[in-house]
């Protein structure tokens, strides 16, 4: 019986120091005006001309979201590497994330949010 009463409380402390290493991280990255930060450093900057937006790193456009019809396509060098539309990310006409997913990792607009997550998986973007 003592032993159980020792076993619960070090199990409780367990569970929740556990639990706290699972806690739900916030965004890696947070948009600040034109800039793209992680722990405060710029990281990428994003212009925007009418309903284009460019992801740019060290000067460089990296890719950019142009409005075709009623969806955003990422293009990188001119060929379309995915689409946005009605909160879903597609690659190929097929979905590949939603725009949710996206700005859990990037603090920024659905488009901004949506276009670096695309850089990032085809790997553009570090």
């Amino acid at each position: 019986m003592k032993l159980m009463s020792v076993k619960l409380p070090v199990l409780a402390a367990l569970a929740l120091v556990l639990s706290a290493g699972t806690a739900a991280a916030g965004p890696d990255y947070v948009c600040k005006g034109d800039r793209v930060e992680k722990g405060g450093s710029t990281q990428f900057t994003v212009r925007r001309s009418g309903s284009e937006v460019t992801i740019e790193k060290g000067g460089s456009t990296k890719g950019k979201a142009v409005k075709r019809g009623s969806k955003m396509e990422v293009e990188v060098g001119g060929s379309t590497k995915a689409t946005i539309a009605n909160g879903k990310i597609e690659k190929g006409g097929a979905s590949w994330s939603t725009v949710s997913d996206a700005q859990r990792k990037f603090d920024c607009d659905d488009t901004v949010a949506a276009t670096l997550w695309v850089l990032f998986q085809i790997n553009v973007l570090p």
